[in-house]
């Protein structure tokens, strides 16, 4: 008989723990994976995916205006919230299904409740039954961080926000980060009226400041207000269902229809027997672990946002991968957490990889060179919109090695994909220089810098 029920035992049906039981089970080992929600995780239930199709759905708005600039007459245009949420709750079903048939196809066997550690080797279900595992991963992923004030009760989160009933007509969004500023994109896009309020004097704080700068000067023509060193003090609900906001920047309070706090994530690790199983947490709550993934206990491990390295999707499907191909497919590997191109879905989104102007200077004083493409996309132009996209490049040493590009304008997040290369694999700008340009493209500004 097998000394365990299963060689591994994943905790969370996220990306990460999805990828990681998928390609163990490749490798030939005997795996479960446990969900208590649903099968896909923040990033596809609750995240990037239907916050995507949010995004796409706002474009319109504009389009919809500019479009006698293009030739078209477009009557009668109205927006109607109820049918695109729930043309995307429907696509959100469709994903999840399509997780739970992968997994079944390779034979993992997929347990719909919650799981919690009971020792190392020990897994409890929550209808009462205890399996063992040679291996137990946690990949239980991240939850919204809470607005810690009186009344956070009456806040909804990105969690909530993509069942709202009907459209606000008035939005306090708080938080300074990419959650914050894209959901405020879509929701003026969609007609709400949008504050933006953030604790502190800066937002999205591991961008360049000088992107960051053009999108709320873009953002605040557009219509979107910004209340900054406005820390929260109380929220107080409302007999007619509307909310009242108290701030600590000596204000006055602000009324709305919703707010949604969008201050961060933090690692979904409560509650998960880990602590009482000898699994080392930091002071965030995230299981830490090593390069390989391995926790304090030699048998469990942790990969995506628990960890709190870095919290994004694909990163967390690259742990799960190589924690599988470690453990069950005779190939230790790790990851490299450096040059993680990234991006905000904002209107207009910002594309990032590398080093920022600040940080750049501050480790290279300088040895920097900056370039930058300030220019109006040629759609804009036609369009008459006076957005204006930036494009930045940061060079260091004689030979030029790339070592940051930043980007804001339509699909910069797009056209960075490709050009986040050059920061990788360490090129100097002169093989960007020998690119022929693709004409006429914003991309073509890469290659075209002066």
């Amino acid at each position: 008989m097998a000394e365990y029920d299963y060689d591994l035992f994943v905790i969370g049906g996220g990306s990460g723990g999805v990828r990681a039981a998928r390609i163990s089970a490749t490798h030939g080992a005997k795996v479960a994976i446990a969900e208590e929600f649903r099968m896909g995780g923040t990033c596809v239930i609750r995240g990037c995916v239907p916050k995507k199709m949010l995004v796409y759905g706002s474009h319109f708005a504009e389009d919809l205006h500019e479009a006698h600039r293009f030739g078209w007459d477009v009557e009668g245009a109205a927006f109607d919230w109820p049918r695109l949420r729930d043309i995307v709750q429907a696509d959100v079903d469709r994903l999840e299904g399509l997780y739970s048939v992968n997994l079944g196809n390779v034979g993992v066997e997929i347990i719909e409740q919650r799981a919690v550690v009971a020792g190392p080797n020990a897994v409890k279900l929550a209808d009462g039954k205890t399996v063992s595992a040679k291996y137990i991963l946690i990949a239980t992923g991240g939850w919204p961080a809470p607005a810690g004030c009186p009344g956070e009760e009456h806040a909804l989160t990105s969690n909530e926000i993509f069942h709202l009933e009907k459209k606000p007509e008035n939005i306090i969004i708080v938080g300074g980060g990419y959650i914050a500023n894209e959901f405020a994109g879509i929701f003026h896009a969609f007609g709400s009226n949008v504050i933006v309020a953030n604790r502190s004097e800066k937002i999205l704080r591991p961008y360049d400041q000088e992107i960051v700068g053009r999108l709320q000067e873009i953002s605040e023509a557009k219509g979107i207000a910004y209340r900054l060193n406005a820390p929260l003090e109380k929220i107080e609900k409302n007999d007619d269902g509307t909310v009242t906001v108290h701030f600590r920047d000596g204000g006055p309070p602000q009324n709305a229809d919703v707010i949604m706090v969008a201050t961060g994530r933090v690692p979904n690790s409560a509650n998960l027997g880990l602590e009482e199983a000898g699994v080392a947490l930091d002071q965030a709550g995230a299981v830490s672990v090593g390069d390989d993934n391995r926790s304090s206990v030699e048998s469990i491990y942790a990969v995506g946002d628990v960890t709190n390295r870095v919290q994004l999707t694909p990163v967390a499907i690259r742990e799960g991968h190589a924690f599988a191909d470690s453990v069950f497919g005779g190939n230790p590997r790790t990851i490299s957490y450096d040059n993680i191109p990234s991006a905000v879905f904002s209107s207009p989104p910002i594309a990032s990889v590398g080093m920022t102007e600040d940080e750049a200077r501050a480790k290279f004083g300088e040895d920097i060179k900056i370039y930058r493409s300030d220019f109006k996309p040629m759609k804009n132009v036609v369009s008459g919109r006076e957005e204006r996209a930036l494009y930045k490049m940061i060079t260091r040493g004689p030979d030029e090695t790339v070592i940051g590009l930043h980007m804001i304008g339509p699909e910069s997040a797009e056209i960075l994909q490709g050009a986040a290369v050059a920061i990788v694999g360490k090129m100097p700008k002169k093989v960007l220089d020998d690119v022929v340009a693709i004409h006429p493209s914003m991309a073509e500004e890469l290659v075209l810098f002066k």
